[in-house]
């Protein structure tokens, strides 16, 4: 790209295409941001804007949410199309996958019914050379009347190209003659019979043809679009229900009841797909399908597909569990060393005791905590979370869960918002966008909590490390089984609350969706690692400071605040403790979950700092000092279990109850959000209770 400092003129571009093409790479390439890639439909939910510069002209980017069509029958189609119809960039670039080409094309011909400054980018040429595709781009070009470029965007090829075509087509008038959709002879008489109604005005410049069909398609819905975006007259507006009312009527006096102006659309794109398309491609894909296919019979097969997911977790987490004990020790050792010297420097810089114990003892040794705690097993896990996205094998997972999750009223890709909700719920919960119904995605943003994330973990391993794993040997293999079988029942869980949601305030039938099975990939590792630490593990790890550093000066102020010689801490224990008693736990245990709220990382330092006796948290790296201290406070088998048991199913964190404020919009809904999983917890524990007592 070019450094010119000539004076510049910014371009709008839009990055339209399917999901699963490597749109998100061709961007960031361009310019340079770090907008996340995924191997998986539906990642992007929203519009990213990025800026590059060439030949002295600042270029704008558009990443617009990834698409199978503009029929605006879900939230990134409409809102796909809607960038492209309103805010008018110059240049409209249509990602494709090389290897799929006629699938793709109908989203190309849909985005020429709304503008002609377009250009097509077959990205993924090397995957199509390996499945012995090749493709005649002067033919296509010809069919289609716009620029075709090859491309792979992964290894940087075509980019040049790509800029140099994008300077031509936004500086030069696009061809008079172009491709158009041929619909049923009926459909297209009632297309002109809108446009006549509605040429005598300009709508912003927006292709009649377009506005026409979509008026027969989504009636008044797409009016008020209209008005919305462009400002319609009132004149336009009534010109708008004219062309729609005499189309309409010309299509029910000629056509039987069985006609659905939908499907002939859906038929007439296919069909002029299947024509530009013919003659274009010569492939041979045999060797490459089959072993594509002979590892989807393992992957997605009826009786392997479950137990290869719970291999996979399996394995994650004992490299997760393996991997992070040794450096959350040595972070946690470096983090704590320091306190003696920043606490002398304080009081050099002429602080008070009081403030300095307050900020060294309270805000810095919570911050310290949830660092040395999140920061290793994040490190580990993200990464190998992305990698399994970067083969392609998460779409497959939403296929083999799809069945349960229609059996609970909902839909597939909500095992997909709930993987990333292993990470952190609040990622989770934005990831919720991919669900085109509003009805799924509210269910899948109101039981991801039950999912545990990054934060619950060290708490869960813990526990089961040391009262239900020998020690020694095996013990790391116990506890990622164990752990293993702690998450199936969260996810069982999920979909009970899931059903329970979908049968009672949330009643619907579940919609179909469209997931693609990519090609299976050799992940990019190094960007793996780099994105996956910047773009997740630093930024979830950065809310997380954010959020413990205030509950660090509450959790001091509460211990060192007191009535009668008894610190607040403790007053509010012995005030909980009937309550925790009833649910197999006690009073200092629902006190650290509820001081937890900010961080779920700081219940375990709470808990030992309470039972220490202690005006601070207390860094207990031990599992046997800390096993010791548990049990002579009164911890028995039972309250390990009610604990694991209200660890998966209590409030979210602050940080996602926010992000589900703002998902929803609706403090109601965020309400529910905290008081579902807590019911779940509280009633698991309350029979857990019972039934110890019953057999004890």
């Amino acid at each position: 790209m070019s450094n010119s400092n000539n004076k510049k003129s910014e371009v709008l571009i839009a990055l339209a295409g399917n999901p699963n093409v490597g749109k998100s790479t061709v961007f960031n390439n361009l310019t340079g941001m770090k907008q996340h890639t995924g191997n998986w439909a539906g990642k992007t939910v929203s519009n990213t804007i990025g800026y590059c510069e060439f030949n002295g002209v600042k270029y704008a980017f558009a990443d617009i949410p990834g698409t199978y069509s503009l029929l605006s029958r879900s939230k990134e189609e409409e809102e796909a199309r809607n960038f492209i119809c309103f805010n008018k960039p110059d240049v409209t670039v249509i990602v494709c996958d090389a290897s799929c080409i006629i699938r793709n094309l109908n989203l190309v011909l849909q985005v020429l019914e709304i503008t002609k400054k377009a250009i097509l980018c077959l990205n993924l040429m090397d995957e199509a050379e390996k499945r012995g595709i090749e493709i005649n781009i002067p033919l296509l070009e010809e069919r289609i009347k716009i620029p075709v470029i090859p491309m792979t965007a992964s290894k940087k090829k075509g980019l040049n190209t790509l800029m140099k075509k994008i300077e031509y087509v936004n500086n030069t008038n696009p061809e008079k003659s172009y491709v158009k959709i041929q619909y049923d002879d009926v459909l297209e008489k009632a297309i002109d019979i809108g446009i006549k109604e509605l040429e005598n005005h300009s709508f912003s410049d927006i292709n009649k043809r377009f506005i026409s069909l979509r008026l027969m398609e989504e009636k008044e819905n797409f009016i008020n679009t209209l008005s919305e975006n462009i400002n319609l007259t009132e004149e336009e507006t009534k010109c708008c229900y004219n062309a729609m009312e005499k189309s309409l009527q010309f299509l029910e006096k000629n056509t039987d009841e069985n006609f659905n102006i939908g499907d002939a659309i859906s038929k007439g794109i296919s069909k002029t797909s299947e024509y530009v398309s013919r003659g274009v491609l010569n492939s041979d894909i045999t060797a490459y399908s089959k072993r594509d296919n002979l590892v989807d019979r393992i992957m997605t097969g009826k009786y392997t597909a479950f137990p290869v997911m719970l291999l996979l977790l399996m394995f994650i987490l004992w490299i997760t569990i393996k991997g992070a004990n040794y450096p959350s020790e040595m972070l946690s050792n470096a983090l704590f060393s320091i306190e003696d010297s920043l606490y002398k420097g304080l009081l050099y810089l002429h602080i008070s005791n009081q403030i300095a114990d307050m900020l060294v003892f309270g805000v810095y040794r919570v911050l310290a905590w949830v660092v040395a705690v999140m920061l290793p097993p994040m490190a580990i896990f993200f990464p190998l979370f992305t990698i399994l996205e970067d083969l392609g094998y998460l779409p497959r997972m939403a296929f083999n869960l799809d069945s349960c999750f229609k059996k609970c009223n909902t839909c597939g890709k909500q095992s997909l918002c709930m993987a990333m909700g292993l990470g952190c719920n609040a990622v989770g919960v934005t990831g919720c966008r991919i669900i085109d119904s509003p009805r799924e995605r509210l269910i899948a943003i109101l039981t991801n909590s039950f999912i545990p994330c990054n934060g619950i973990f060290p708490t869960l391993i813990a526990i089961i490390t040391m009262f239900f794993a020998t020690r020694g040997k095996g013990s790391v293999l116990i506890s990622s089984l164990l752990l293993s079988l702690v998450i199936v029942i969260s996810i069982v869980t999920s979909l009970s609350a899931s059903k329970l949601l979908g049968k009672t305030i949330l009643k619907g039938i579940p919609e179909p969706f469209t997931m693609e099975m990519p090609p299976y990939r050799k992940p990019q590792f190094s960007k793996v690692i780099v994105r996956s630490i910047f773009d997740r593990t630093l930024f979830v790890l950065g809310r997380a400071v954010t959020v413990s550093m205030p509950a660090g000066l509450i959790i001091w102020l509460l211990a060192h605040i007191s009535i009668n010689g008894t610190g607040l801490l403790y007053i509010m224990c012995d005030f909980l403790d009937p309550v925790g008693n009833l649910f197999g736990l006690d009073g200092v245990i629902l006190l650290a979950f509820i001081m937890g709220f900010p961080a779920n990382e700081i219940v375990v330092p709470i808990m030992i700092m309470i039972y220490m006796g202690d005006t601070s948290l207390v860094n207990m790296s031990n599992l046997e000092s800390l096993r010791n201290l548990l049990v002579s406070n009164g911890w028995t088998i039972q309250t390990a279990i009610s604990v694991i048991i209200f660890s998966l199913m209590h409030w979210p964190c602050s940080t996602t109850c926010l992000t589900i404020k703002k998902e929803t919009g609706s403090i109601g809904w965020t309400l529910l959000s905290i008081v579902l999983p807590l019911a779940y917890g509280l009633t698991i524990c309350g029979v857990i209770n019972i039934l110890f007592n019953i057999f004890s």
